[in-house]
């Protein structure tokens, strides 16, 4: 069962603070579907690269947060600002007073909804489950292609019978945030054949691979397991049109490196490259305030530790497959992942 758009079936996984439009354009230039993230821009920022988008006049997909959001005051708890006060002390900044506005990770509302009703893109996709039936019932009003991401079976029964018309399966290799909503325990979550697998066995709607997919072989290996596409994004962090940060960039060219899950840069688990504040706190620490807000007091740090050439606080998302990142524009990586489509 096939996604239904005249494209390669290759999405461009959304990366929110390494991409923009950019990446989403030379993609989709590619043939296969370019994806913008769209959680972490503001509406005129939104607005201008949907028109962008929308005039190259090819499939496109626009990526929203289904979180439910915290009150802002759980950014202050006082473990976490304990846990970071050392590390303000040696950098020589004030105590911390995180500014819950540096969390700036926003839900999917009715400002967003209606802003994509004036632009009507042709795929919106989901993080952290969907919206509520009222906003995803406008999301379908006007055609669009609704996914959304799970990481257990139970998360892709529930996202098809409340109306995603494909499951991506989100499996443990897969960099960045993971999209769990039913259950954030990582021990019952699965490897991404093994996912893939239970999903198309048991779902109506076509199931999207995501995770740990770097090559033409694992393109053809999910395929071969019955995914109607794949969805790759740590692979094109290195392209060209990508926003990836030098620092970022660095560690990237390093395919030893390790990655761990880790609840440090947001306070939602999500799989990066490990780095210095990992190795101290964590990765994972009951301290930190719950997503998006454990950035608003690391920000700060983040910012000074950068400044002086170094990565200690900056989240390096990273899936667990480097090896098929390459510094050229994106349609290369398109085409090197493409080759997994021939038979």
């Amino acid at each position: 069962m096939r996604l239904p758009f005249p494209t390669l079936p290759l999405i461009q996984a959304p990366m929110a603070g390494v991409q923009d439009e950019r990446l989403a354009l030379a993609v989709g230039a590619a043939g296969a579907i370019g994806s913008l993230p769209a959680a972490m821009l503001a509406p005129a920022a939104l607005e201008r690269a949907l028109h962008a988008l929308r005039d190259a006049g090819r499939p496109y997909n626009v990526n929203f947060f289904a979180h439910a959001a915290p009150p802002p005051a759980a950014a202050a708890d006082p473990r976490w600002l304990a846990a970071l006060a050392p590390y303000y002390a040696e950098l020589g900044l004030p105590p911390p007073q995180p500014d819950t506005a540096a969390a700036s990770r926003r839900p999917f509302g009715a400002e967003a909804a209606e802003l994509l009703e004036t632009i009507r893109p042709p795929i919106v996709s989901f993080h952290f489950g969907l919206p509520e039936p009222a906003l995803l019932a406008r999301v379908h009003r006007w055609g669009a292609y609704v996914l959304a991401s799970a990481t257990t079976l139970d998360e892709a029964l529930w996202l098809q019978a409340r109306g995603a018309d494909a499951v991506i399966a989100q499996g443990l290799e897969a960099g960045g945030h993971r999209g769990h909503f039913l259950d954030r325990d990582p021990a019952r979550q699965l490897d991404t054949a093994t996912l893939v697998s239970a999903l198309v066995a048991r779902l109506d709607v076509p199931v999207v691979a995501a995770g740990g997919i770097a090559d033409a072989a694992g393109v053809r290996a999910a395929l071969e397991r019955g995914a109607a596409a794949v969805q790759c994004g740590t692979v094109f962090l290195l392209c060209d049109e990508a926003g990836t940060s030098a620092l970022h960039r660095a560690r990237l060219r390093q395919p030893s490196e390790p990655t761990a899950l880790t609840n440090l840069f947001s306070g939602g688990l999500a799989r990066g490259l490990v780095n210095r504040a990992m190795r101290e706190l964590g990765p994972v620490s009951d301290a930190a305030p719950p997503f998006p807000l454990a950035s608003a007091a690391l920000a700060p740090l983040r910012e000074r530790a950068e400044a002086l050439g170094r990565d200690d606080f900056t989240p390096l998302w990273s899936g667990t497959r480097r090896d098929g990142c390459l510094e050229a524009p994106a349609a290369e990586v398109v085409r090197a992942l493409a080759a997994g489509l021939e038979v």
